[in-house]
């Protein structure tokens, strides 16, 4: 398929398909042919974008009940498309279709939960000095910017509460992985009034331009730290309120009483999933020397004996990097590592063949001072660092810019609780890592966040606070 404007799939603007003059090529990662492409958004697109959910504000706004139903209808709609979308997902995306499906269910998941949470004012006193509440409000239009690594999932994350709170949305999805949002968007604008859900497609200057026009109140967005400073900095000149979920370089601490073999395999998936395209999973793994060795060689087994090819096969355990940068990323961060004096244990290079993928890698070896260690790699690595003193592995883990997610492996589960409450991280497990749900509020600490998503703390931050007083 050429990447021309016939095969380019529509905008949704004000509940209408629109195309575009312009439109950016997609192409499968798993082949390296082109896919298709995604209309490029105008600056008059993007105007009538805004001015048709600012228009439809109010209304959708006041009618409780109606937001409730449309997001009940529109979660029964993405079951009902999981296939289709999670098709659309694999091709532009990599991962393996059943983990695509997956997404789409989850999507789901997000818009049934936030149906169902309640709004309500809060009392705050009733006594005979009056009587005074703390209401919830919409904010107006949401400007919502998401990322190439779960495309649906983290659109629904994100339209899901601001729907429920009584907002309207333009949503961008990335231009590496724009065709399944897009199609989302298709499937979403009948369910909805027009103007309340709108779905445009264009590269980063679109994003800036989202962040710095002046009809939203709010921007949220998911995607690299250095990203976020600069939509941090956008929004803050218009004082717009902001809900940043960026990078992650979780550590995970194994105890000295943890058994590798037991937990060798749910470990490498919590570092090697969606091949490790993830913010919140495992990128640094911390084993005391007593059981460095016997953990080194499970992960190691496992990483050789994993299925890597295009997700659309049957069997396909992990599939390629979605981006060539990522790709050509990944592979510098493991030759810099090697050359500082860490050992391959398995994997170590891009594999042959057309495509983007690497080879699932395990560093032995590492040291908290190589950059496979200290940066985010988002790719299939995992660099395990020897600890002989659990206070130094905190300290390692707690090192740095950081603090998204963590994770502490042990027998006793109190034991790893403890250590857990030591970890500067937004969430910390324990015998698990990015175990998600839509009721869990996720966010991140130091420079890996600002506010949360998920739960009802997530849908608060999509709300402005209102007290209100009267006589008693």
């Amino acid at each position: 398929m050429t990447a021309t404007a016939e095969h380019a799939p529509a905008m949704t603007i004000g509940g209408v398909a629109e195309e575009a003059a312009a439109v950016l090529p997609v192409d499968n990662p798993a082949t390296g042919a082109p896919l298709g492409a995604a209309p490029v958004c105008s600056g008059r697109q993007l105007d009538r974008a805004m001015d048709a959910a600012l228009a439809a504000a109010g209304g959708w706004a006041a009618d409780d009940e109606a937001r409730r139903a449309a997001l009940l209808a529109a979660a029964k709609e993405v079951s009902r498309a999981a296939s289709r979308l999670g098709a659309l997902v694999t091709a532009e995306q990599g991962k393996p279709t059943a983990m695509a499906i997956a997404e789409a269910y989850g999507a789901a998941g997000a818009l049934r939960y936030h149906a169902g949470l309640d709004l309500g004012a809060e009392l705050l006193r009733d006594d005979r000095r009056g009587h005074v509440e703390l209401a919830r409000r919409p904010l107006g239009v949401v400007a919502a910017i998401t990322p190439w690594n779960f495309p649906v999932a983290i659109a629904a994350a994100k339209l899901a509460p601001a729907l429920r709170a009584g907002n309207t949305v333009v949503l961008k999805p990335s231009p590496y992985a724009p065709l399944a949002v897009l199609e989302l968007g298709r499937l979403l604008a009948p369910l909805f009034p027009p103007g309340v859900v709108n779905v445009v497609s264009g590269g980063d200057d679109l994003g800036a331009a989202m962040v710095a026009h002046p009809v939203p109140a709010h921007v949220t967005f998911t995607g690299s730290v250095a990203a976020g400073r600069r939509v941090a900095a956008s929004a803050g000149a218009g004082l717009k309120r902001v809900t940043l979920e960026l990078g992650g370089n979780d550590p995970a601490i194994l105890l000295d009483d943890a058994d590798p073999d037991a937990i060798a395999e749910k470990l490498f998936w919590e570092a090697f999933a969606n091949s490790g395209q993830a913010c919140m999973l495992v990128k640094r793994l911390y084993v005391p020397a007593s059981r460095y060795g016997r953990v080194v060689d499970a992960l190691a087994d496992r990483a050789r004996a994993t299925r890597v090819g295009d997700g659309a096969v049957k069997g396909t355990e992990l599939g390629p990097l979605t981006t060539g940068a990522q790709l050509r990323r990944v592979t510098a961060l493991v030759e810099a590592a090697t050359a500082g004096g860490a050992r391959v244990a398995a994997g170590g290079a891009p594999l042959p063949g057309p495509g983007r993928f690497y080879a699932p890698t395990v560093l032995a070896g590492a040291t908290d001072d190589l950059a496979v260690v200290t940066q985010e790699q988002f790719g299939p690595v995992l660099p395990v660092v020897p600890y002989t003193d659990l206070d130094d592995a905190v300290r390692a883990a707690n090192a740095g810019p950081y603090g998204l997610g963590a994770s502490v492996w042990s027998a006793d589960p109190q034991r790893a609780w403890d250590v857990a409450a030591r970890l500067d991280a937004g969430t910390v497990w324990v015998n698990s890592h990015a175990e998600l749900t839509p009721d869990q509020p996720y966010g991140g600490l130091k420079c890996s966040g600002l506010g949360v998503e998920g739960g009802v703390a997530g849908l608060h931050g999509y709300t402005g606070a209102q007290v209100r007083h009267r006589p008693r």
